[in-house]
């Protein structure tokens, strides 16, 4: 019975070990989960007006309506879609009704339109405040002058094109930019790009809890064998 001991005091401290793991991740499902759901419900609640200092920490996903034009100074910034492939998303500095100026992400656009002039034109828009932060260490810096950017750095976006570093993601617009060069398809905020993992670490957790237990029972039966031999 000594000779059990050990085993099988390491066998119940790393089962209990590894259900603890399991169950902590559970409970991190569950408030991701429910992040998520506050996310969802703010991204689609009614549109306000823009906020005269929107904060980043507070106003994110924050939904806005404003009226003006947007301008022909943009901004491309290199990316991908499961369905099409690489594209641009443009992103164009906005001169709303007040005379502020901030920063439209309009959509994207096949990347053979990246040259294609798009006229200035008359709009509402509805949208998403966002300050995506998008840059690891892993991405290549902006091609400023080939106009060619790896992430919707807003501070630098807003230097480049005179704006305030506020960025709204458009979901409608009122008017068709067809008619003023090639269309630009909305790519509205949602929370398909907020990972959650947990239920994979759960499964992954608890899986290892029944291996540790089914290879402590088959250690401690072989040392009984071997005794008895």
């Amino acid at each position: 019975m000594r000779r059990l001991i050990l085993p099988l005091f390491f066998g119940i401290l790393g089962t209990v070990v590894l259900v603890w793991l399991g169950t902590w991740q559970l409970q991190r499902l569950a408030w991701k989960e429910g992040v998520l759901a506050d996310i969802n419900a703010r991204i689609v609640a009614p549109p306000v007006t823009l906020p005269e200092q929107p904060d980043p920490e507070s106003d994110t996903y924050l939904p806005v309506t404003l009226s003006g034009q947007l301008t022909d100074q943009e901004i491309h910034v290199l990316a991908s879609t499961r369905d099409v492939g690489a594209i641009y998303r443009v992103i164009t500095a906005f001169e709303t009704e007040d005379g502020r100026r901030v920063l439209a992400d309009r959509g994207w656009i096949k990347t053979e339109d990246k040259n294609v002039s798009r006229a200035p034109q008359s709009t509402t828009l509805i949208g998403n405040l966002q300050w995506p932060e998008e840059r690891d260490g892993f991405t290549p810096e902006n091609d400023v002058d080939a106009n060619i950017w790896f992430a919707r750095d807003v501070g630098d976006m807003a230097v480049v094109l005179k704006t305030e570093p506020v960025l709204i993601v458009v979901r409608e617009a009122t008017s068709d930019v067809s008619e003023n060069g090639p269309s630009v398809t909305p790519l509205p905020v949602d929370t398909s790009g907020i990972p959650n993992d947990h239920l994979g670490y759960v499964v992954t957790w608890y899986g290892l809890a029944i291996v540790w237990v089914a290879m402590t029972l088959y250690y401690l039966r072989r040392m009984r064998k071997t005794k008895k031999a």
